[in-house]
């Protein structure tokens, strides 16, 4: 795994409004710095989204389940085509379409690291057809499973620490989206 933490994030204020730049390093270091990010959810045709558990080298909550993928646009990126190239390097799938169900603004201080999240998070989901073949990237994802959101949403409430400190929050974001607009796959 190629280190991300040279690479720029866009620095935002609390309505998504860019005000410069700075490392992922940088912007991760307590007390952190407000940066732009995405968190994807895949959809396969019966409505359970993809989980990973994020591998044992990942630098914030490692080990712990996430969404599908998640990372940083590049200052002047648009986050569905940064969403797309994380897809393809975490887990070797082409870009699909996405859909900004949300965003959830979050600080977490993970006790393992020193590191933190404070992120201005863009929540997208992309749907996918049924036994679709991921490849995913050892250095990026220990393990993947599908589950449907209500499944989802009860165990983050039970095991929370199982769990990335953000995926609660972006999966409510994308509850509500689905409660507003049932039609898509796998719809209620």
């Amino acid at each position: 795994m190629l280190s991300r933490e040279a690479d720029l994030v866009e620095l935002v204020d609390e309505h998504g409004t860019v005000t410069g730049s700075a490392t992922v390093l940088d912007a991760h270091e307590s007390p952190g710095l407000l940066h732009r990010a995405f968190s994807v959810f895949l959809r396969d045709p019966s409505g359970r989204v993809l989980l990973q558990q994020r591998a044992a080298a990942k630098t914030r909550f490692p080990l712990r389940w996430g969404n599908t993928c998640c990372g940083h646009p590049r200052p002047g990126e648009e986050p569905t085509i940064a969403a797309g190239k994380r897809l393809a390097e975490e887990l070797g799938v082409e870009p699909v379409p996405f859909t900004e169900v949300g965003v959830y603004v979050y600080f977490a201080e993970d006790p393992v690291t020193g590191r933190v999240e404070r992120e201005y998070d863009h929540v997208l989901l992309g749907d996918v057809p049924a036994g679709l073949e991921f490849r995913p990237d050892p250095a990026e994802v220990a393990r993947l499973r599908w589950i449907t959101v209500e499944d989802l949403l009860r165990d983050v409430r039970v095991a929370p620490e199982s769990y990335a400190p953000w995926l609660g929050g972006v999966t409510e974001r994308l509850a509500s989206h689905l409660l507003a607009a049932p039609e898509g796959p796998g719809g209620r």
